[in-house]
């Protein structure tokens, strides 16, 4: 019986370090994304095919329903045992000049989208008795960052929902942690000031986002079954 994962956001960055981690670590990969298919067909090249795309919104509880549904009728004997919710993005800006719509979109798509993709896969994990859910976090969810309030608030958002659902499906082996990343090499650090941000990390360089995917790897295999509840940061010592 083949192993399924579905990494949202999986066509670029983070999401696609982890989607290839994950193939090499023998699952089919369900890779998905909003609107870049060239990219998420590139991505699921790179895993030679081991998976499949599954476009969707996570921000839009139907589209998520519907996509979900279609893959488990084309799979009526299988169920998806590992999640890994990596779907975001950044509209950076001071909360005093914020539009409303990127205060929204931020927290729709990081919250929203974590509850809209983790409720009806849960359901199959209790019943198999065995699931993981990764939920990317961030520096700034922990620490919160001048001029992302609205990511700030995402990202600790999702912090707090990885220690309380934790709680409620450990009796089942289904565990529930968060990654927080610091500045990694992506496309969502470019135009930063590298050189600058370098002198405030201890270890004097930006991270590598296989780093952040050999992590992923670990917390969702057996071996980590005993984690559960944590929030796990990846950052260089910027933030400990």
């Amino acid at each position: 019986m083949s192993k399924y994962a579905l990494v949202t956001g999986g066509s670029r960055g983070i999401g696609r370090a982890v989607v290839v981690r994950l193939a090499q670590d023998g699952y089919q990969v369900i890779v998905n994304y909003a609107s870049n298919q060239a990219e998420a067909e590139r991505t699921l090249e790179l895993i030679n095919g081991q998976g499949e795309l599954l476009p969707f919104d996570v921000s839009n509880a139907a589209q998520v329903r519907e996509a979900l549904q279609g893959w488990q009728q084309r799979h009526p004997e299988e169920y998806i045992e590992v999640l890994v919710n990596n779907a975001g993005i950044r509209r950076d800006n001071v909360l005093a000049l914020m539009p409303e719509d990127d205060w929204h979109r931020v927290l729709d798509i990081t919250l929203s989208g974590f509850f809209n993709v983790t409720q009806p896969l849960l359901p199959a994990m209790q019943l198999h008795k065995f699931g993981r859910i990764v939920n990317m976090a961030s520096v700034s969810g922990l620490k919160g960052l001048p001029g992302q309030t609205n990511y700030s608030a995402a990202k600790g958002g999702i912090i707090a929902a990885t220690k309380a659902l934790a709680q409620e499906v450990a009796r089942k082996n289904v565990t529930v942690n968060a990654v927080a990343p610091g500045f990694i090499k992506t496309d969502m650090t470019e135009g930063l000031d590298e050189a600058a941000l370098k002198k405030t990390i201890p270890a004097n360089r930006f991270g590598n986002p296989e780093e952040v995917a050999d992590l992923v790897s670990f917390l969702v295999s057996p071996n980590a079954g005993y984690i559960t509840g944590n929030v796990i940061s990846i950052n260089g010592g910027l933030y400990t």
